[in-house]
């Protein structure tokens, strides 16, 4: 197959021969099943729609049948009855947009996307455990104490916190699919690059400039993943986090691989040459980002977001490519340039039909203002909610790296003697592949009766709390190593399920800034955690792991009274 054919240039305007059906061939939007509360609450909906399709019947409004298929006017009865966001022309053409994926459904783009937007997801998880894997190595080469040299953990959360907050930007300005290649281009390439690093110094400053590059995959990606999506799904959300466990994975079975058999024994007199480990395993982990790259690259055609081209001004590109995701699924739709004109405007009759930079910047840091915050404060129990979930990704974004980030140490030393440098390796491994199936299992249990997300996500946490004081109570290495095991288990099972949870619980036009902060949170939170591991570990080198435990404990006691839960409920 040609270049040609996997042109990641090529602009979307093409033509799909058959994929486009009249208006009024394509079937009703069917109900989804819903509780009675968000049945009441989109009863306002309901009448509109209905009086609509009255009106073009002519029939009375008490006599009114369901419409067996979609009109002109009951789309547009859709799209004055959604109240989210704005009502401006590029609002009103991006929601007739959103009803058209909604109606073609999910298929064989979306399942693609799935795979490489996991990609992501797991080179995120990959190069901060890949980091925790190569410190002790690092200290014996560059004659860095184990305290300071988590240092070096500091600097890619530097880099993770600068990509998580620019990349969001970045993908409205410059677009999504250079976002989409670009991250992983740059964790590749600075991932390589590590690999050669002469000095401590350089390591870090490399590890920084990767973490730019990994920073954006879970914003970018997850976004970019929601958006081509029908609809917003806690089941697809919880199964995306699979792919995080599953990078640690990789790196953990590398760097057993390697370190153990090329790594210097002590740190004297320990040469590059002597320890080549770390370097194999950051090469390897580089290369693998970077393949990850070329096959989103030159392998899949990533349709350019329909509502990035509209921000843009160019409308026909964002229905030709509606049209190619209904062709890639096998489908059809009814979307064309003369419903968005007819529902939003016709763009010789507006006088601002295309988003000036300016303007692209004020909507993304419109959502950190007041009036897009207030609204998740808008009533009592959604207020409660927010300040809850806040401080739960706060608090985990600190628990979490404060014993993962540093766990090769902690197994070094685990049952109160300095373990080979094999079997401190190979007890990594174990748990990284004990961990994986925590996720899978999430994806099961958020959607039982009685259990549902509140109940699996707390029942996780409060256990990853509790086996966090059980690894540093015990002396015994293989309990230590159990504990670890369940913890990393479990923690998947926590972590999978937030992510699902988050955007679920906020409000559609508030639903960006929600998530927004929550992650910003989560990154400043993981910034300090190195910091509070140096400076505890000099008095007690369990009190890093003590705090970790204590800060996932208090985020447990706030889940229960989160009030709201989102297992079967349609997120609007």
């Amino acid at each position: 197959m040609g270049f040609q054919k996997f042109n990641p240039f090529k602009r979307d305007r093409q033509n799909f021969p058959g994929v486009v059906i009249p208006l009024a061939d394509a079937p009703a939007p069917k109900k989804p099943d819903m509780n009675d509360e968000k049945k009441a609450e989109l009863s306002d909906t309901n009448k509109s729609l209905e009086r609509a399709s009255s009106a073009e019947n002519g029939s009375a409004g008490d006599s009114v049948q369901e419409p067996s298929h979609r009109t002109l006017e009951s789309l547009r009865a859709e799209i004055d009855a959604d109240e989210s966001g704005r009502n401006s022309v590029y609002d009103r053409k991006a929601k007739v947009i959103n009803s058209a994926l909604k109606d073609i459904g999910m298929g064989r783009y979306q399942w693609q996307l799935f795979f490489l937007c996991g990609f992501g997801w797991l080179a995120d998880n990959l190069w901060l455990q890949g980091v925790a894997l190569t410190l002790t190595p690092i200290s014996m080469e560059f004659g860095i104490s184990e305290s300071e040299v988590r240092f070096t953990t500091c600097a890619l959360f530097l880099g993770l916190c600068i990509g998580a907050s620019s990349w969001g930007i970045a993908s409205d300005i410059l677009g999504r699919r250079i976002a989409f290649n670009t991250t992983l281009f740059l964790a590749g390439t600075f991932g390589l690059a590590a690999g050669g690093a002469p000095n401590w110094v350089g390591v870090s400053a490399l590890y920084a400039c990767l973490g730019l590059g990994v920073g954006g995959n879970l914003p970018v990606d997850g976004a970019l993943f929601l958006e081509f999506l029908p609809m917003a799904s806690g089941n697809m959300l919880t199964m995306l986090s699979v792919w995080w466990p599953i990078g640690q994975m990789i790196g953990s079975l590398f760097a057993w691989a390697y370190i153990p058999s090329f790594s210097c024994a002590n740190a004297e007199n320990c040469t590059k040459e002597q320890n080549m480990g770390w370097r194999y395993l950051v090469l390897t982990l580089g290369a693998i980002t970077f393949c990850m790259f070329i096959g989103r690259f030159f392998f899949f055609h990533l349709y350019e977001s329909p509502k990035f081209l509209l921000s843009r001004g160019r409308q026909d590109e964002a229905v030709a490519s509606v049209h190619g995701i209904a062709y890639k699924n096998k489908t059809k739709t009814w979307l064309t340039t003369e419903i968005l004109n007819e529902i939003g405007g016709y763009p010789e009759t507006q006088e601002k039909e295309v988003l000036a930079l300016a303007d692209i910047i004020r909507r993304f840091f419109s959502k950190f203002s007041m009036e897009r915050i207030g609204p998740l404060f808008a009533n009592k129990r959604l207020g409660i909610t927010t300040i809850i979930l806040w401080f739960c990704w706060a608090t985990i974004g600190m628990g979490y790296p404060l014993f993962n980030a540093f766990l090769p140490q902690y197994l070094a030393k685990a049952g109160g003697e300095t373990n080979s440098t094999y079997i401190t390796y190979r007890n990594y491994a174990i748990t990284s592949i004990v961990g994986v199936p925590g996720s899978i299992l999430a994806c099961y249990t958020v959607e039982l009766k009685y259990v549902g997300r509140k109940g699996t996500m707390a029942a996780a946490t409060v256990i990853t709390g509790v086996l966090l004081f059980c690894f540093t109570a015990s002396t015994n290495a293989n309990v230590q190593l159990a504990c670890t095991c369940l913890e990393a288990f479990f923690q998947n099972i926590m972590y999978g399920v937030l992510y699902a949870y988050t955007p679920e619980v906020f409000p559609a036009p508030n639903r960006g800034t929600g998530t927004g902060i929550s992650s910003c949170l989560n990154r400043i939170a993981g910034l300090c955690a190195p910091l509070v591991a140096i400076y505890s570990s000099t008095s007690n080198a369990d009190s890093p792991i003590y705090a970790s435990g204590g800060l996932i404990l208090a985020a447990f006691s706030s889940m229960v009274f989160l009030p709201i839960e989102t297992r079967g409920r349609q997120s609007l």
